[in-house]
C-alpha cells in the first residue's frame, strides 16, 4: 500500500468529510465516528481507490453509514454545541443551518448536504446516495419547499430564493 499517498489523501479530506458528515448527521461524535470509519474503509481498499476519486467513495460511505445506523435508532439528535468545517465562520449561520436542517427527513438532510454544501451534482449526488437522478431531484425538491416554509433564512445562506 502507498501509505504516503494515502496519508496526503486523508489529511487534505478529513475537515471536508467531517463537515460533511456532520451536516448529516448533527452530532458531532457520531460525525467523527463516521469520518474514522469511512477512512479505514478507504485505507483497506486503498491501492484500487487510488487513481480514481477516493473522495467520492469515502462519501458514499458516509452516507450510507449514517443511513444505516438512522434506520437502526429512528433518532436523529441535533444538539451539537458547534458546526465544524466551514459552513459559515458566522456563529448565527451555524445556528441557522443547523435548526434548518434538523427540521428534514435524513434522505432530505442528504441531497441537501451534497448538493448544496459539497456542491455534487445530481448525478454525484445520486451516485454516493445508490438512488437515481429522479430521487434526488423529488428529494431536493421537497427539502427545499420544507426550507421555504421553515427556514427562509437557510436559502439565504446556500443561494435560493424563496
Amino acid at each position: 500500500m502507498d501509505e504516503a499517498g494515502f496519508t496526503e489523501w486523508a489529511a487534505g479530506a478529513q475537515r471536508r468529510l467531517l463537515r460533511s458528515a456532520y451536516l448529516l448527521t448533527g452530532d458531532l461524535h457520531r460525525a467523527e465516528d463516521l469520518v474514522q470509519e469511512a477512512l479505514v474503509k478507504v485505507a483497506l481498499r486503498w491501492p484500487r481507490l487510488q487513481d480514481g476519486n477516493p473522495t467520492a467513495y469515502a462519501r458514499t460511505i458516509l452516507v450510507r453509514d449514517n443511513i444505516s445506523w438512522w434506520r437502526r435508532k429512528r433518532d436523529i439528535p441535533m444538539s451539537s454545541p458547534q458546526l465544524p468545517g466551514e459552513v459559515s465562520s458566522d456563529p448565527e449561520a451555524a445556528l441557522v443551518v443547523r435548526r434548518a436542517l434538523g427540521r428534514l427527513t435524513p434522505k432530505q438532510r442528504a441531497v441537501v448536504v451534497l448538493r448544496h454544501f459539497d456542491d455534487l451534482s445530481e448525478q454525484d449526488t445520486a451516485a454516493a446516495l445508490g438512488v437515481t437522478v429522479g430521487t434526488v431531484k423529488s428529494q431536493n425538491s421537497a427539502a427545499l419547499a420544507r426550507l421555504r416554509e421553515g427556514a427562509p433564512e437557510l436559502l439565504d445562506l446556500i443561494g435560493r430564493t424563496p
